[in-house]
């Protein structure tokens, strides 16, 4: 987990606190929705995808609300795919149901600029026509590019734009934490 460019800042949250985050935020989606079947999560690959399954078990355990689940990868919707990789790795989405006339609630790690989500909302149009979108991250870290804003937000942490904050989450990295790191130097 060590990066040699960077050092380590802050712990934010351990795995009690995203826990915790994501049973506030499944009340905060129960009081909003009241979990009709035309309720849906999308989580963007990799961990939004994790946080969208977990919240689907919180929201079993709560009152036994079952939302479908899917999926997004948004590869080829990205602004800046040119400049990230000459070969960039595209995974295949999996929605398991029509988007159509359904509340999307879009599950991601970490909100910066707004463009990965940008992208993500470019993908759910090729799918269909969602009745509504909203959006629900872990981390909320500033810097807006783009006139977006998360309905559900787990934490709220104010950053420079030197800063990184990692999430690991146990089912890619062994351990569940929220980090905040500096470029070295």
């Amino acid at each position: 987990m060590e990066n040699p460019t960077t050092r380590l800042k802050a712990h934010l949250l351990d795995a009690q606190g995203i826990e915790r985050a994501l049973t506030r935020m499944a009340h905060e989606i129960l009081e909003k929705h009241r979990a009709g079947p035309s309720v849906c999560l999308v989580g963007i690959r990799s961990r939004g995808e994790i946080l969208a399954k977990r919240l689907h078990r919180i929201l079993a355990q709560i009152d036994g609300t079952q939302l479908p689940v899917g999926a997004l990868d948004i590869t080829l919707y990205r602004d800046d795919l040119s400049l990230s990789s000459s070969h960039p790795i595209v995974r295949e989405s999996q929605i398991p149901f029509d988007v159509n006339h359904r509340k999307i609630i879009i599950v991601d790690d970490v909100f910066y600029t707004g463009r990965t989500v940008r992208a993500a909302m470019d993908a759910l149009a090729d799918l269909g026509r969602p009745e509504s979108i909203e959006l629900l991250v872990l981390v909320d870290r500033g810097h807006r590019e783009l006139p977006i804003k998360p309905d559900y937000v787990g934490k709220n942490i104010p950053t420079s734009k030197r800063e990184l904050i990692q999430v690991r989450l146990s089912e890619t990295d062994g351990l569940d934490e929220v980090v905040i790191e500096e470029a070295a130097g």
